[in-house]
């Protein structure tokens, strides 16, 4: 039987900032914060993998929610420490979650007042061609 060898695809910095939209600055940034860890190769070069670019849109979307790039942080350190941190990592998320929602209630309440305003304004409209 032949020996499967893991392939794993690996991207330069260049790469990975071309896919994900991120500059390369912000890739260093997170890399100093200890959000990303590249492996280097023999010339020293940051070398990253599908792993890392699934770990990148995980931090794209908890920030596309809102989440502070503290608790981004504190939910990486968490993950780093495995599978007894998921409890933990869930509060994380849930907190978010909970912020997020208070936002919607607040932009429906937003949405309310529009659509009540528009409201007025049409019966008012039709109260006049009558």
């Amino acid at each position: 039987m032949k020996e499967v060898l893991n392939m794993t695809k690996t991207y330069k910095i260049s790469e990975i900032a071309k896919i994900t939209g991120l500059s390369i600055p912000t890739l260093r940034y997170y890399e100093k914060l200890g959000l990303l860890h590249p492996i280097r190769n023999v010339t020293n070069y940051r070398v990253f993998t599908d792993n890392d670019l699934r770990w990148i849109a995980f931090i794209y979307r908890a920030k596309a929610t809102g989440m502070s790039l503290s608790k981004i942080i504190d939910y990486s350190r968490l993950r780093e420490k495995g599978d007894c941190t998921i409890l933990e990592r869930i509060n994380i998320l849930e907190e978010q979650e909970t912020i997020l929602q208070l936002e919607q209630e607040k932009i429906q309440k937003h949405i309310d007042f529009l659509r009540n305003k528009k409201k007025y304004y049409t019966e008012f409209l039709d109260n006049t061609k009558k």
